[in-house]
């Protein structure tokens, strides 16, 4: 990416934003509640902009993100409350065990399309739940109480913005077009010389990667782990927010985390219609937006993201 005059502005933006949070926190200003929601909303943003890469970006259905962020938080845990092992360590861990995962579970179901993609994906996620579920030592299904609280602003809007750098680079290289072209038409894609399988693993091991980031951050953050934490829904939630922002979009991704984390802490005294509520959230906005938000756009950025149309050339040259 070139030092330019629009990623200098960004760069002094993220600064700017970083050390504005970080004067509130030690103001006073931000509450105890608020700042619960606002690590919530940087955690989703992460987990929504990993998995827009394999869903929006690859074009591939999948439904276990909850399943990697599960891995990342319990192989984090341990390392730092068994073990005694520094956060950078147990982060990094955390992360790669869950890459593995990404590509243990990749390789055999990404030969598959659509739906029975899904439902694969989904059965790896419960598998990671219910194994969690029956395993003593990362305390079965009760969880693990007593981590230490080592997320703070500081390690959480920097694993943010490492997530948006590196997946917006990875994007604007051969390889992200080479994704972005396979989602576009994959028979295309293999008759230029593209090698799909190959693609695919890799979106799906970096998504899963910065998704066990994300399962780091927040099991640092709440002391406490379940399993229940990582069910189905919490796979569905990381959907809403990528399908309301614009698959293809990483700009509708950020927003849209931070809208849906924000209306979930204001129906947080309606949990039993929080999934009527996003059902028909989404219906709307199939009926009015199917695109999302954004759709393949990026507010100010267009030239980081290949556009709809473009990519398929691209990556067969």
């Amino acid at each position: 990416m070139r030092f330019s005059k629009k990623n200098l502005l960004s760069l002094a933006g993220a600064i700017l934003i970083y050390f504005l949070v970080y004067w509130l926190q030690a103001a006073g200003v931000i509450s105890a509640f608020q700042e619960i929601n606002l690590m919530m909303v940087g955690i989703n943003i992460i987990l929504a902009v990993s998995l827009n890469l394999i869903v929006g970006f690859t074009g591939q259905l999948a439904l276990g993100h909850a399943g990697f962020m599960a891995v990342g938080a319990y192989v984090s845990a341990i390392l730092t409350t068994n073990l005694g092992q520094p956060f950078p360590v147990a982060i990094l861990a955390g992360a790669c065990t869950a890459a593995v995962a990404g590509i243990i579970i990749g390789l055999p179901t990404l030969r598959l399309r659509g739906d029975y993609l899904a439902i694969a994906t989904l059965g790896f996620g419960e598998i990671i739940r219910g194994a969690a579920n029956n395993i003593n030592y990362i305390g079965g299904a009760a969880g693990m109480i007593g981590i230490p609280q080592l997320t703070n602003w500081t390690w959480l809007y920097l694993m943010m913005v490492l997530t948006i750098l590196v997946i917006v680079n990875f994007l604007n290289s051969t390889h992200g077009r080479a994704c972005v072209a396979i989602r576009e038409n994959e028979i295309a894609a293999e008759t230029m010389g593209i090698n799909t399988t190959y693609y695919k693993v890799l979106a799906f091991a970096m998504g899963a990667f910065f998704a066990g980031i994300a399962g780091a951050l927040y099991a640092h953050y709440f002391y406490l782990i379940q399993p229940a934490t990582f069910t189905f829904f919490r796979s569905f939630d990381i959907l809403v927010m990528v399908v309301f922002g614009g698959l293809g979009s990483i700009t509708g991704s950020i927003i849209a985390a931070a809208a849906i984390t924000i209306i979930n802490a204001a129906l947080q005294d309606l949990a039993v219609l929080r999934m009527v509520i996003y059902a028909v959230l989404l219906i709307v906005i199939m009926v009015f937006r199917p695109q999302g938000l954004m759709g393949t756009r990026e507010f100010t950025l267009d030239r980081w993201v290949p556009k709809r149309g473009e990519a398929s050339g691209s990556a067969g040259n």
